[in-house]
């Protein structure tokens, strides 16, 4: 077992992983742990760090996800006390260049996102999809989100 820097916890944005994105690498979080492994190997409990917003159970689920896509590897270790750790293998790392280019194409593209699911939600708010165009108040998506922010990215770099 390699030993790292401590991964930061606010390496992710309070709105990482957005819903404004419309798309997906692996599930909600998958993105997010392939980027915490792209500076190498993490055990559970650093994964943890920033992504404390996902529960132990749900992080499980994504971390069998990702290995099962063949996008990460665990490695048991028995001594000198037992331990795992999770790493990405190449083909997630073939990922990492695909996650940039969406993220960088979704901050180009944050607010056209932002307005597009402000609108939507105020024409759902006012009732059925015929009577869409009769409305143009709505509530601030962006608040809800922490404003207009640019909420996507592959975590912040120290």
């Amino acid at each position: 077992m390699t030993r790292r820097e401590p991964l930061p916890a606010d390496l992710f944005d309070e709105v990482c992983p957005s819903p404004l994105l419309p798309f997906r690498f692996g599930d909600k979080w998958g993105a997010l742990v392939l980027r915490c492994l792209e500076d190498g190997p993490r055990r559970f409990s650093e994964l943890r760090v920033p992504l404390h917003r996902v529960t132990p159970k749900v992080l499980t689920q994504s971390l069998r996800g990702l290995e099962r896509g063949g996008l990460i590897v665990r490695t048991e270790y028995e001594a000198p006390r037992r331990a795992v750790e999770y790493a990405l293998t190449p083909l997630g790392r073939s990922m990492l260049g695909p996650m940039r280019a969406a993220c960088a194409w979704a901050a180009d593209h944050w607010d056209e996102l932002l307005d597009a699911h402000e609108s939507y939600e105020s024409r759902e708010s006012h009732g059925s999809h015929e009577s869409r165009e009769s409305h143009g108040s709505h509530e601030p998506y962006g608040e809800a989100v922490g404003g207009r922010r640019r909420g996507v990215g592959m975590g912040r770099r120290g």
